[in-house]
């Protein structure tokens, strides 16, 4: 799906995440905090053409997922949900 930022909302608004992603070489791209928008939404601008790997922790629960940004991969991603 590709995002429309007037569109969505998310239920986790303006909180804090541990995100950590790497690429499939173990490059690490990203390693902190961030705060979700007001949206809910977490906004992250990845390198085209690769896989990585994901993992964001919040409230001592954790998801873990694979996302992809070839040409035809969505933009918005819902589908992960903490446990």
């Amino acid at each position: 799906m590709n995002h429309n930022l007037t569109g969505c909302q998310g239920e986790l608004v303006e909180q804090e995440f541990d995100v950590f992603i790497e690429d499939e070489d173990g490059n690490v791209i990203v390693d902190e905090k961030i705060t979700s928008l007001e949206n809910g939404f977490i906004d992250l601008w990845l390198p085209r053409k690769k896989t990585y790997a994901v993992t964001i922790a919040y409230d001592g629960k954790t998801v873990e997922s694979d996302l992809s940004t070839f040409e035809k991969d969505g933009t918005c991603i819902t589908t992960m949900q903490l446990n």
